[in-house]
């Protein structure tokens, strides 16, 4: 049997996906804005059934998984008994490590 887990978004990964959103529309559309942050979530979605996917982080912090997106987003989350909680997107570069390791340091 296959245990099927919980996807929780952060506020913080909200509010960067609506970051993202806006930063694509102006550069493009909001119609491909949109499609992109869609495709985004549906990808984090399907964590649910394989969470252990990308790869372990945890020199910068305990638990941490990172997997990409179409090379351009990065997806910080972390998984335990039956939820995956995304922590963060990043996009186009940005330093999530930074980021990242500066929440566990306050």
């Amino acid at each position: 049997m296959t245990t099927t887990y919980t996807v929780t978004f952060a506020p913080e990964a909200l509010e960067q996906l609506g970051i993202i959103e806006q930063y694509i529309a102006e550069a493009a559309s909001p119609t491909v804005a949109a499609r992109y942050v869609d495709a985004i979530v549906t990808y984090c979605e399907g964590l649910r059934t394989f969470p252990h996917r990308g790869t372990r982080r945890d020199d910068i912090r305990p638990g941490l998984r990172i997997t990409n997106y179409r090379k351009r987003a990065v997806i910080a989350f972390d998984v335990d008994a039956a939820l995956v909680s995304i922590i963060g997107v990043f996009y186009g570069g940005q330093d999530y490590e930074t980021i990242l390791q500066l929440d566990t340091d306050e």
